[in-house]
């Protein structure tokens, strides 16, 4: 059997708000390994520090101590922009609020990061079209965010993080403003992209119905993870 490939690696990852005041310990100590092909649910109450370790993998907020690795890059010691050169390439995030551009259509918001590559303008047309169409929004590629609902919105936000071909997806409760029918849809959608194409999800989530799709579940309490539960195979 061959070896996964790691693609995320925390070491002794802490974060504390507040230093010099009232001091908020978000993270303690976390080291955590992710490889490619994962499926995984990062879980916990509310403070319990899931969404501040997500933002540490993902580059959008430095630990207080601790060193993240993505790829065997070292990203805790990059400077801004080099971090976000970094993020432009090999990470796709997906939010809670969709965080759509109002003014542009579903094809416009899914072709801008490719835009931000300097991708081939052929090449981002074609992309945007064959990953709309698989989200099943071949109807709403010219509509825009207003037009559409909370479920095809949050798919428009999941075709524009894939469009850049990432390393992984970072989503942040991506299902806790849907309805149950549109968040299944989404999560099938997600879990067939992981099972058929490989791409790799780690979701940040209190949503039961992500945690039972989930493959790997790490419990987070008080910025410490409790536990951590493989389920395949």
């Amino acid at each position: 059997m061959n070896k996964k490939k790691e693609v995320i690696r925390t070491e002794s990852v802490s974060k504390v708000y507040n230093p010099d005041t009232i001091p908020v310990h978000a993270l303690r100590e976390v080291s955590v390994r992710f490889d490619e092909g994962e499926f995984t649910s990062i879980v916990g109450p509310s403070g319990s520090g899931k969404t501040t370790l997500l933002n540490m993998i993902g580059g959008l907020d430095e630990p207080s101590s601790g060193q993240v690795f993505v790829h065997g890059q070292e990203i805790t010691a990059m400077s801004d922009r080099e971090r976000v050169a970094f993020r432009l390439e090999h990470i796709g995030f997906v939010f809670q609020y969709f965080n759509l551009i109002p003014v542009f259509t579903a094809r416009e918001n899914v072709s801008f990061v490719m835009f931000l590559q300097h991708r081939p303008e052929r090449e981002i047309r074609e992309r945007a079209e064959q990953l709309l169409v698989e989200m099943g929004l071949e109807e709403k590629m010219d509509s825009r965010p207003a037009e559409m609902s909370g479920g095809e919105q949050q798919r428009v936000a999941v075709a524009r993080a894939l469009a850049s071909r990432p390393s992984f997806i970072l989503a942040d409760e991506p299902t806790a403003n849907l309805d149950t029918v549109s968040a299944m849809n989404l999560l099938d959608m997600m879990a067939r992209m992981n099972r058929e194409e490989g791409v790799t999800f780690i979701f940040s989530t209190h949503d039961q119905r992500v945690i039972d799709r989930a493959r790997r579940v790490i419990r987070m309490v008080d910025g410490a993870v409790e536990s951590d539960e493989f389920r395949e195979g």
